[in-house]
């Protein structure tokens, strides 16, 4: 399911019709607004967040800001991006981690909401870009299993981990993580709590005692996406308790309506800082409205797609496979299967599209089709053969043939399918003069053409 996909697809059937006007009258503006206002509810968005919406964008609409536009449409699809953009919070909020180590962090939600996963993925991310030492504690006595799953999280991720029992209290727990972060030189401590199926005045009385002892610098509450609107008023009942600085939105990759994310900013006050778009630790995102805005829009996100090729891409095996293409060497069946581990490793094919200008169909086509197992199924192939058949798949006789798709598990003609892609985009290769995997992922923009991302004939048939 693509990220906020009935909502892009109600927006853009409601906007289809006015974009590509020269002149707009106040009632194909109204009538156009009733579908937006329509597509937001069915959203889930929450109600006060589409009536200022849409008064915003009726203001601007019928003032002189389109009217004396040269092209109409597309200033009144403009004025759409801007205000969804201004209903999520205009920019991203980043941490703000500037106080004298320990930095703490505490983070608080409902049970389910995926807590103790994006403190896990969290402390990934504050590793990995911003080179902080991290350490984790729980301090969740009522689920045992949480401590335990934290625990196995921390090792996963490679951050230290400050042990805790069931039978401690939580503000011993985070006083005791406190002196250790400070013996450990931690430049950051992250406390998990624990969270409840509902709003209780214990949940509440004891968040607050911790939030005394551990005196964070952030306080982020993590809110589940799918569930919408409950979501935003569960935030606004831990707001009053405690003072929140931000929001993660956990499994956005699941919400197809979007109404959390529309709903969050002007419902409760407070900036989402960061979206889970997956299950993998790596699969948080810093939040910035305007590019999600332009996705929800299917507009695409380029941005968010270069620095994921920047960060995923591996710069050495890339350079390898452009040195030995440009010496005239083959791309072989190996050099295939690191591309598509690649593409893998970046969400799959489906990932990557929704993320192009213009591409949202094309994205659902591609789950639709189940690129993902597919480009799983060439990987199961090319790994059944021998290393000298990789290198040169020429040699690939009958018998050959034979014993490689009995030991994958698939048919002669997923094989041959195989093999000509693999030549599709051996030719492609030449003619980017062996840049490899990083033109090949710039090319993504332009897809079909010489030199895009997909060989001719575009996505493999399997």
């Amino acid at each position: 399911m693509a990220m906020f996909e009935n909502l892009s697809e109600r927006l853009a059937a409601s906007l289809k019709k006015i974009s590509g006007k020269a002149s707009l009258s106040e009632s194909n503006i109204e009538e156009t607004l009733r579908a937006v206002r329509m597509a937001l509810l069915e959203a889930d968005v929450a109600l006060p967040v589409v009536k200022s919406f849409v008064e915003q964008v009726r203001l601007r609409a019928l003032g002189q800001e389109v009217k004396s536009s040269l092209n109409p449409g597309q200033q009144f699809l403009k004025i759409v991006q801007a205000e969804l953009v201004a209903v999520m919070g205009e920019e991203n909020q980043s941490l703000d981690l500037a106080a004298q180590p320990p930095a703490v962090i505490l983070v608080a939600g409902l049970q389910g909401a995926g807590k103790t996963t994006s403190v896990a993925k969290l402390a990934r991310y504050l590793q990995e870009r911003d080179k902080k030492k991290v350490m984790l504690v729980s301090a969740d006595v009522y689920r045992p299993a949480a401590i335990t799953q934290l625990q196995v999280l921390a090792a996963d991720v490679g951050a230290l981990f400050h042990p805790s029992a069931a039978s401690e209290k939580p503000e011993r727990i985070v006083a005791g993580a406190l002196q250790a972060a400070k013996t450990q030189f931690a430049d950051v401590l992250i406390i998990d709590t624990a969270g409840r199926l509902h709003v209780d005045d214990q949940l509440m009385a004891e968040i607050i005692s911790i939030h005394a002892v551990a005196k964070p610098v952030e306080t982020l509450f993590v809110i589940d996406a799918m569930i919408g609107q409950d979501a935003v008023v569960t935030a606004q009942a831990f707001d009053r308790a405690l003072p929140l600085t931000g929001v993660i939105l956990t499994k956005v990759d699941g919400d197809a309506r979007g109404g959390a994310a529309l709903s969050v900013r002007q419902v409760t006050g407070k900036p989402i800082k960061f979206i889970g778009v997956g299950e993998k630790t790596d699969a948080l995102e810093p939040f910035y409205p305007e590019r999600i805005a332009s996705r929800i829009l299917g507009m695409g996100d380029m941005l968010s797609l270069i620095e994921e090729v920047e960060r995923k891409v591996d710069k050495k095996k890339a350079q390898k496979l452009a040195n030995k293409v440009a010496r005239g060497k083959g791309f072989d069946l190996e050099d295939l299967r690191d591309q598509l581990r690649q593409m893998q490793d970046m969400g799959g094919m489906s990932g990557l599209m929704d993320k192009l200008p213009g591409m949202g169909n094309m994205a659902q086509m591609a789950q639709q089709s189940n690129v993902t197992s597919q480009f799983g199924r060439m990987e199961v192939i090319i790994d059944s053969m021998t290393a000298a058949e990789r290198r040169n798949p020429d040699i690939l006789n009958g018998s050959r043939k034979r014993r490689i798709t009995l030991g994958s598990g698939t048919s002669i003609q997923d094989l041959n399918r195989l093999l000509k892609q693999h030549k599709q985009m051996g030719k492609m290769m030449k003619k980017m003069k062996g840049k490899g995997m990083q033109n090949m992922m710039r090319g993504l923009s332009g897809m079909g053409a010489p030199g895009g991302g997909l060989p001719p004939g575009g996505m493999p048939k399997f």
